[in-house]
C-alpha cells in the first residue's frame, strides 16, 4: 500500500444529511493535496442511516474507511478512536457538519510543509449563531486561557492538522476525560493558527447542546487547571475570616451596647447559610476531581468497536479489548 501522507478523522453521530456533501468535498480536497490520503470516519453509535452510508462510501472508494463504535461514547472519545486508527503522516481532525470547511485543509497542509507540527483553525466569526452562544463561547475561552496551566488558544475547536509525532503522543495518553484541544496545546511543538469564518451547519440538528457544551467546558477547566481546588481553599479562608469578624461583633454587641442590634436569629441564620454554601461548593469542586480519579483507576477501555472497514490487520496497533468480535 502506498505510504499515506494525510488522514482525515471525522466523528459521525446522526449525520446522514451531511455525509454525501461532506464526502464530495473531501474527495475534491484529497485530489488537490498532492499526496496519498484516507478518511477515517468514526460512527459514534448513530441511530439514523449514517453507518449504512459509510458502508456504501467504502464500497465505492476504498480511501473512505470507517469504524463503528459499539455505542455512543461521545465526541472526544470518537476523535480519539479515529486518531488511534489514522495512518497518515499528517492527521486532520474535523467535524462532519461542514462548519469546518474541508478546503481550509489545503492551507493547513502548506503550514505543515513549512515545519509546523500543529496547525489549528481559529474562528474569527460564528455565522448564524445566537448572540448568547457567541458571548458564552467568547467568555469561556478567555477564562480557560487565564486559568489553565498551559496556554490554550482562544476561539479554537478540534479542527486542526497534527503531525504524526504529535498524534503518537496523544495516542499514548491513557486518560479518559479527554479535552483534545487542551492535550494538543499541552504536548507543545511548533504551532500556528489559520483564521477563518465558521459557516453554519450544512444540514441536520446541532449535536452540542448547551448541557453538552457546559460539560465539555467544565471538563476542559478541571483537566487543565488546579485553580478550582484553590478556589475552595480561598472560600474557606474567606469564610473563616468572616466568621471571626462576626464572633467579635457578637461579643461586642453582647457586653457593651445598652441597646444591642443583635435581635432574633437573623445573624445566626445568615452565618449558617453562608458557611453551608461554602461547604457545598467546596465539596462539589472536590467531587469533580475525585470523580475523575475514580474513572481513571477503573481501567476500562476508552471505547469498544462493533465494526471496522478499510484497515489492514497490521496497519494499526489496536489494543485487544478494542478489537471487534467480527
Amino acid at each position: 500500500m502506498k505510504q499515506l501522507q494525510y488522514s482525515f478523522v471525522v466523528p459521525i453521530y446522526n449525520e446522514e444529511a451531511n455525509i454525501p456533501e461532506l464526502s464530495r468535498r473531501l474527495s475534491s480536497v484529497m485530489e488537490d493535496l498532492g499526496g496519498a490520503a484516507e478518511v477515517v470516519f468514526v460512527d459514534d453509535g448513530s441511530r439514523d442511516r449514517s453507518l449504512s452510508l459509510l458502508r456504501q462510501l467504502h464500497a465505492q472508494d476504498s480511501r473512505f474507511c470507517y469504524l463503528s463504535l459499539a455505542r455512543n461514547f461521545g465526541h472526544q472519545i470518537a476523535v480519539t478512536a479515529g486518531l488511534n486508527f489514522s495512518r497518515g503522516e499528517a492527521v486532520i481532525v474535523m467535524d462532519a457538519d461542514l462548519q469546518d470547511p474541508p478546503e481550509l485543509v489545503l492551507d493547513m497542509a502548506k503550514q505543515w510543509q513549512q515545519g509546523y507540527e500543529v496547525v489549528y483553525a481559529q474562528r474569527t466569526q460564528r455565522r448564524r449563531e445566537s448572540w448568547l452562544k457567541r458571548l458564552l463561547a467568547y467568555t469561556f475561552y478567555r477564562v480557560l486561557r487565564n486559568l489553565a496551566d498551559v496556554e490554550i488558544p482562544t476561539d479554537t475547536g478540534d479542527f486542526c492538522l497534527m503531525d504524526r509525532q504529535v498524534v503518537n503522543l496523544l495516542n499514548s495518553m491513557p486518560e479518559r476525560d479527554r479535552y483534545i484541544r487542551g492535550l494538543r496545546a499541552w504536548v507543545g511543538f511548533r504551532q500556528t493558527a489559520i483564521r477563518f469564518e465558521r459557516d453554519p451547519r450544512f444540514a441536520g440538528e446541532e449535536k452540542y447542546t448547551f448541557r453538552k457544551s457546559l460539560a465539555l467546558g467544565i471538563n476542559g477547566l478541571v483537566s487543565f487547571s488546579r485553580v478550582p481546588l484553590r478556589l475552595s481553599t480561598y472560600l474557606g479562608l474567606m469564610a473563616a475570616a468572616i466568621a471571626l469578624l462576626m464572633m467579635l461583633l457578637v461579643l461586642y454587641w453582647r457586653f457593651f451596647p445598652s441597646n444591642s442590634p443583635l435581635t432574633g436569629y437573623t445573624a445566626i441564620i445568615i452565618a449558617i447559610l453562608f458557611l453551608g454554601a461554602v461547604q457545598l461548593i467546596s465539596i462539589g469542586i472536590l467531587g469533580e476531581y475525585i470523580g475523575r480519579i475514580y474513572e481513571e483507576v477503573k481501567g476500562r477501555p476508552l471505547y469498544t468497536l462493533a465494526e471496522i472497514k478499510g484497515f489492514q490487520p497490521t496497519s494499526v496497533q489496536v489494543p485487544e479489548h478494542h478489537r471487534p468480535d467480527r
